[in-house]
């Protein structure tokens, strides 16, 4: 199979998406399918195994890790030579409008292909982090125009699939991602990591949040937590928009910034930890959580979101709606290692029920369910407008946006 991604955000980037984009990769690549990607340009033409198209971008504002990058006419012929089966639209922004014209809808778009779209933020709720949430009444009918061009859109949770469907999209399926079974594992446990995300304190209580810096993140409810835990270390991994401000929160704690950590550092950070702490409220799943899981570590996770579809409350973690429950779950965990050791072991087999070789044959599965069920309209199978129907108001307008399409995406 011939598998086309445009996602609007990639490699080097580090986050939830462009994890499951990349992860995805490797493993249709690996499986014997032929993949071609466009994406923010990052210095590089190959990525395990696929063709890497990079597109010209300037840093969002108020995100400036990411990329704006607007789709170009010359995308018109690079698809045409790879020819697709299916196209995979990741979060359609700005790049993914193109996606979303080239195929899908009730005719297969202009070059004929079935569109599969997937959801990964909860963009309604980031909104009102970033103080902009007056935005929200306009957000969900554009996602609804974007979402509902797909012959099928996957949600990473149940939870989502819920709201969206309560919004008006259709064609809805559960994908929830992975995790990579081999990279998190309790052995990568190593004393030098404890020893450097504790500030040379190995012996104290360690807690770890792994994500993003950055408002949604609500990593600010972490601080009456630690406060609350004598001893006890804060080791925060990952970098982004709200770092300095964070710094000055946790001013005089014994917090630990790591920074961004990759692969088998990443896997070590976890497993040298005694508990992962969760406070966001916007996750569509949360894949540290699952690789926590995957660790051996136990999750004090917000009862919000996909996290508890991950997390079985008072069996491999806590669930918390406020911050006294996490303190009372963290206290639990914290002063028996006994208990901690078998929360973990709970986690750890729970978690390697989700591998990346799972989520992509159930991702092909649904590439192979969009091919079927496209209808494709050939040029010259569509019947002509009568008179009356081709200058109605409507019929105009919608001419008139395929015109302004054609002449940028030609």
């Amino acid at each position: 199979m011939k598998v086309l991604f445009i996602t609007d955000t990639f490699v080097p980037k580090i986050d939830g998406i462009v994890t499951t984009v990349s992860q995805t990769i490797k493993q249709l690549t690996k499986s014997g399918h032929e993949v071609m990607i466009f994406a923010p340009d990052g210095g590089f033409d190959e990525y395990e195994g696929a063709r890497v198209v990079g597109m010209k971008g300037k840093p969002f504002r108020l995100y400036p890790e990411l990329k704006l990058c607007y789709p170009r006419a010359s995308m018109r012929k690079q698809i045409q030579d790879f020819d697709p089966d299916v196209l995979h639209v990741v979060e359609p922004a700005l790049l993914g409008i193109a996606g979303l014209y080239y195929a899908g809808g009730r005719k297969g778009g202009s070059l004929g292909l079935p569109l599969v779209t997937s959801y990964h933020t909860d963009l309604p709720k980031y909104l009102r982090h970033f103080k902009i949430g007056f935005l929200t009444p306009v957000v969900w009918p554009l996602l609804r125009v974007r979402h509902n061009r797909g012959t099928i859109t996957l949600c990473t949770s149940q939870a989502m699939m819920t709201e969206l469907a309560e919004h008006g999209l259709e064609r809805l399926r559960l994908w929830p991602g992975g995790v990579d079974v081999e990279l998190f594992q309790p052995e990568r446990r190593s004393a030098e990591m404890r020893a450097r995300l504790t500030d040379g304190h190995p012996e104290a209580p360690l807690l770890i949040y792994v994500g993003r810096l950055s408002a949604e993140k609500e990593i600010e409810r972490l601080k009456p937590m630690l406060a609350a835990i004598p001893g006890a270390r804060l080791a925060i991994i990952g970098d982004g928009p709200v770092h300095k401000h964070l710094e000055e929160v946790f001013k005089g704690m014994p917090v630990h910034f790591a920074g961004f950590l990759r692969g088998e550092e990443l896997a070590a950070a976890y497993a040298s930890s005694d508990v992962m702490v969760m406070p966001s409220r916007t996750e569509t799943l949360g894949l540290v959580v699952l690789e926590a899981m995957c660790s051996g570590v136990p999750v004090v996770g917000a009862n919000a979101g996909g996290i508890p579809e991950m997390i079985r409350d008072g069996v491999d973690g806590f669930l918390f709606d406020d911050e006294a429950q996490a303190i009372t779950a963290l206290r639990r965990l914290l002063d028996s290692p006994d208990e901690r050791r078998q929360f973990g072991e709970r986690a750890r087999a729970s978690a390697n029920e989700h591998g990346w070789r799972a989520a992509t044959e159930l991702l092909v599965g649904f590439y192979n369910e969009a091919i079927e069920n496209q209808v494709v309209v050939r040029p010259e199978e569509k019947a002509p407008l009568k008179f009356k129907e081709k200058w109605r108001p409507k019929a105009v307008l919608n001419r008139s946006i395929l015109a302004t399409l054609r002449f940028f995406f030609r």
